[in-house]
């Protein structure tokens, strides 16, 4: 049991000294230029990315909007086809005002993230 504990601490008091040393190593991170990954931040690429998942989310609930018009348009005066169709509209603007309302938040948090961290 001696032999364990004296092990564990000779391994705990090198990693432990070792540590200072690895802070400071050059972890790489110019290199990704030469890959072509750039330097982005990963908070920037990470808003780039919700920003073109809204927008196709976007574009998806304007389809709805414009496909529940189009129900309306060749309803022929049918109530059950015209609330059908204002049913569809309803939901594709619901959509919209979702869509704004979740880009208007993830821009606040992400740009608070990058100031609060003084990356930007």
């Amino acid at each position: 049991m001696k032999k364990i504990l004296m092990v564990i601490s000779v391994i705990s008091l090198f990693s432990l000294s070792v540590l200072p040393a690895l802070a400071t190593l050059d972890v790489g991170l110019e290199y990704g230029t030469f890959t072509g990954l750039g330097t982005k931040d990963l908070r920037e690429g990470v808003m780039a990315i919700v920003n073109v998942l809204l927008g196709f989310l976007g574009i998806i609930a304007i389809i709805v909007v414009l496909y529940g018009g189009f129900v309306w348009l060749i309803s022929a005066g049918s109530e059950e086809k015209v609330s059908q169709a204002k049913k569809i509209i309803t939901a594709g603007i619901i959509g919209l005002v979702i869509i704004f309302v979740s880009y208007a938040i993830t821009t606040f948090v992400i740009n608070s993230l990058i100031e609060a961290t003084g990356a930007g």
